[in-house]
């Protein structure tokens, strides 16, 4: 029997009986333990995230070192929330979400990475819920659920503090999904309304779900049946017994969250553009994305089903693919099509396939932002497409193949079924759980990616800032220096390079590193620091009025940008301006307080006649300094002019 054909018998997993028929508490004490034994798997599975700290790569941007989040759930931090572009990001509840954990955790990563995992269990479990309570399968739906649940592909959502907005939108999307069953069941603007609601928190989230209302159409054809007769060996489920419309009403019932995806999609753009993130045609040519798009469609099919070398950047090629390459890519990814599309009689193999495509849209690189190729973190909806395919498919298969064959014992081949089942379950979770202690610190992260991966700039110039800041000079010049051999216009690595002659006292080489930088980076923050450097090093050589001017620009394209208030504060000490110097250093310690920048408080406030208020910050630097007479030695070298 052909894959693709269908099944001459019913299958070998009948749709879960309506509650009436069974004893009523049976069903819902069966579900209530099975949705514990996914929570049980995730919790197992990812409880080394416990022992992993914060890495350099975006989690102090985001939480550790972003002041309204670390402030907590606070008026402010929602006004912020809800209005700024932090990042080329515009995810409010994710934002509150990371404010609710420093509120909750302080920055004690255990408490940020355990509640991603919480949230992911959360998602497993409804899931599961969903997909019985549309299809009428138990075992079935539990599969595709435990297989999203430990799946190495989600590690990268769940470990990295950062993405908290892919586990919380997914939370929201499934919700949403869940209330769309209900309210097709029986059409009413409360169950609508219910809808739009989940959605709406999904977006607010992360954008990644606005390809909800195309999903909701795949699940209007199946499971739902919402348009159509479903083919003979399609059993109905008790909860699929909804009203039949017409492809006109299904168009236009979409129209609201097809408004509500658009302007998602908008402000996802405006911020990243604002961040400098979107890259232009003359930067990746249309060939190269769509070349990228069906390579990367491949790739994310051997993931799903060969989940090795998972790391976090695939760095996009800076040239074409071989021909022959695409050439299989597109061919592959045709075949597959059509063969789905002839196999009429399984509605959920069209759904499934068109799902994973449909959804990873949005992210397969039409519209390049980042260095990225591709990502494990954006496989996080689309997989289930290929789950649920996946397990229908072969749960048919073997019905058919029963059939056929002597064994006529169906709760025998069921049981049989099962052994493949939980082996598969347990590699997946075995893989997780290694696969979640690679987030472990930022080292060990960045050489992994560099050990997997070829020219990968972004991770070199990722350790090199790492091993910069753990004091190892040497070793982070010469991973900046092979990132620019990859990518010689990498805007990070230069500026790496021109602190590294800074600290050298080679103020004419670093100037020029500033100013490339400062010239042609697209990064708004990264422009900040070009500036906010080359103002450092113009004070260093006794032109003020330059450095001025570049302090004041640095803090116009990122207004949090510490190293430029210290040296506002520092030319208006000098100049006499002591009110201004407590202004400006009052200002950066605000945003990130230094053991350092207090110390050019107290002395600013010394000189402006405040003594009681200067020993007073005096003695709580001596007091909780880990390195007091490193950091008076710093304060005292700025104030000179060093």
């Amino acid at each position: 029997m052909s894959a693709f054909s269908p099944a001459v018998a019913k299958p070998m997993e009948a749709p879960v009986a309506p509650a009436a028929s069974q004893p009523v508490q049976s069903p819902v004490q069966r579900t209530l333990l099975l949705c514990l034994l996914l929570t049980a798997a995730v919790l197992v599975a990812y409880n080394p995230v416990i022992h992993n700290g914060f890495l350099n790569y975006d989690d102090g941007l985001y939480i550790a070192d972003n002041p309204p989040v670390r402030a907590g759930v606070t008026w402010a931090t929602v006004k912020w929330a809800f209005t700024s572009y932090y990042e080329g990001n515009w995810d409010p509840l994710t934002w509150l979400s990371h404010a609710l954990d420093c509120e909750l955790f302080g920055l004690n990563p255990a408490g940020h990475h355990y509640m991603s995992v919480l949230l992911h269990a959360a998602s497993a479990v409804l899931l599961f819920l969903l997909l019985q309570d549309v299809t009428g399968f138990r075992w079935r739906s539990l599969m595709v659920a435990a297989l999203f649940a430990l799946h190495p592909i989600n590690v990268e959502s769940v470990a990295w503090a950062a993405e908290r907005k892919n586990v919380l939108s997914m939370m929201f999307f499934l919700a949403a999904l869940l209330a769309y069953g209900w309210y097709a069941r029986k059409p009413g603007l409360g169950r609508y309304t219910a809808v739009v609601f989940a959605f709406v928190l999904a977006l607010l989230s992360k954008p990644q779900a606005i390809a909800l209302p195309f999903l909701l159409l795949l699940w209007d054809y199946w499971p739902l049946g919402r348009v159509g007769a479903l083919p003979e060996p399609e059993p109905l489920a008790p909860s699929r017994n909804v009203p039949k419309w017409s492809i006109r009403w299904l168009l236009l019932e979409k129209v609201p969250l097809v408004l509500l995806s658009a302007a998602s999609a908008r402000m996802a753009m405006k911020a990243q553009k604002l961040a400098g993130a979107v890259q232009t045609l003359s930067q990746v040519s249309l060939s190269l994305r769509l070349e990228t798009v069906a390579i990367s469609y491949v790739r994310y099919l051997g993931k799903a089903f060969w989940p090795s070398n998972l790391v976090a950047l695939y760095p996009r090629p800076t040239t074409l693919y071989p021909a022959p390459q695409v050439g299989a890519a597109v061919v592959l990814l045709l075949m597959i099509t059509a063969a789905v599309l002839c196999a009429r009689q399984r509605r959920y193999l069209v759904v499934g396939w068109l799902w994973f495509l449909g959804s990873l849209v949005p992210m397969i690189g039409l519209v390049q932002t980042g260095a990225q190729a591709m990502a494990d973190r954006y496989a996080h909806i689309p997989f289930i497409g290929l789950f649920l395919m996946s397990v229908w498919l072969v749960a048919d298969w073997v019905a058919g193949w029963v059939v056929a064959s002597w064994i006529k014992d169906r709760s025998l081949a069921t049981r049989w079924l099962a052994v493949p089942a939980v082996s598969c379950l347990l590699v997946l979770g075995t893989l997780t759980y290694r696969q979640v202690g690679y987030w472990h610190d930022t080292a060990s992260f960045w050489k992994r990616t560099l050990a997997l991966t070829q020219n990968n700039y972004v991770a070199h110039d990722m350790l090199g800032a790492y091993l910069d800041e753990q004091g190892l000079k040497s070793e982070a010049v010469a991973h900046f220096q092979a990132a620019l051999a990859i990518r010689p216009d990498d805007m990070p690595a230069n500026l790496n390079l021109g602190a590294y002659e800074h600290s050298r006292g080679h103020l004419p080489a670093a100037i020029a590193r500033y100013q490339v930088v400062a010239q042609y980076s697209g990064d708004p923050g990264i422009r900040s620091r070009a500036y906010a450097d080359l103002g450092s090093a113009y004070r260093q050589t006794g032109e003020p009025t330059k450095a001025k001017q570049c302090f004041e620009t640095a803090l116009q394209l990122s207004p949090n940008e510490t190293i430029a208030m210290v040296g506002l504060g520092l030319i208006a000490e000098k100049n006499g301006a002591f009110a201004e110097a407590v202004r400006q250093y009052t200002r950066a310690m605000t945003v990130k307080p230094t053991d350092v920048g207090f110390l050019l408080l107290a002395h600013a406030l010394q000189q402006q006649g405040d003594t009681d208020e200067a020993n007073a910050i005096r003695e709580r630097v001596a007091r909780f300094s880990p390195d007091l007479p490193a950091a008076q030695e710093m304060a005292q070298s700025l104030l000179s002019g060093k």
